[in-house]
């Protein structure tokens, strides 16, 4: 799996999946521009690696996301390797979900991909491979209860790179392709277990289980087993890998 004298991009890489994905690409050996809208994560991962690279940016902002990106591929060359990651996860049930909830969600978690890739692929030269990953999730194939918008933006980044596999198949060497990781021991995930705790009157260890419950294998998922289908995907063994869903959830969804 190596990624010498690669540029990858990683949105959302300040924490969890984006995190994780970001430091394995720059271990095997791309220079990583990570982004966020909060810089202290960014500069602290990019402290741990030289090959690490801060953009504070919000996906959902249109003129920041094609000037960061733009910049980066100036200072790092064309960006091969694109991680949408970037993603905001709010719960409620549907009657009380107000537009301005839905739009906030499909603004991060839909629009950031669309602008995200757009932008990105500005970069590329026509004859140069890609690898054009989104890290969506196991609601973007089976929906959540109490979590529509968010439900909905997940399919979505689905229908985009099947999409966008469909349109670049014949005309250039890139690859769009969705990961749908189940619950991750991740901190969203962990930031939830107070609420549960409160309202289902267990302790730390049944709120966990709560939302373990969510995966077939009845346990929280880890962030190296993403990072794993990610880095794979990110390879020439994945080339004729292309507008696929990989769902990692402990079995079959």
């Amino acid at each position: 799996m190596e990624h010498t004298g690669k540029h990858a991009l990683v949105t959302g890489g300040g924490s969890g999946i984006g995190r994780a994905i970001a430091l394995a690409l720059a271990e095997a050996g791309a220079e990583v521009t990570i982004t966020g809208r909060r810089a202290d994560p960014l500069q602290a991962l990019a402290d741990e690696n030289p090959r690490i690279h801060p953009c504070v940016m919000d996906v959902s902002d249109e003129a920041p996301v094609r000037d960061g990106i733009a910049k980066s591929a100036a200072a790092r060359g064309p960006v091969a390797i694109c991680i949408a990651n970037a993603g905001i996860a709010e719960g409620g049930p549907f009657m009380k979900t107000s537009l301005a909830d839905w739009r906030r969600t499909m603004a991060t978690n839909l629009d950031g991909v669309f602008l995200t890739f757009q932008a990105a692929l500005e970069t590329l030269p026509t004859d140069l491979a890609g690898r054009y990953i989104v890290v969506s999730s196991i609601a973007g194939v089976r929906g959540l209860k109490n979590a529509i918008p968010y439900s909905a933006s997940k399919h979505g980044v689905i229908g985009l790179v099947r999409g966008l596999s469909e349109e670049f198949m014949q005309k250039r060497p890139v690859t769009f392709n969705a990961l749908c990781p189940g619950y991750v021991d991740t901190d969203i995930v962990q930031n939830q277990l107070p609420g549960l705790m409160r309202r289902f009157d267990v302790d730390r260890a049944g709120a966990e289980a709560l939302i373990a419950g969510g995966n077939r294998h009845q346990r929280l998922l880890q962030v190296d087993e993403t990072t794993a289908a990610a880095i794979w995907l990110c390879s020439d063994a994945a080339r004729s890998v292309n507008g696929q869903t990989i769902e990692i959830a402990g079995g079959q969804v």
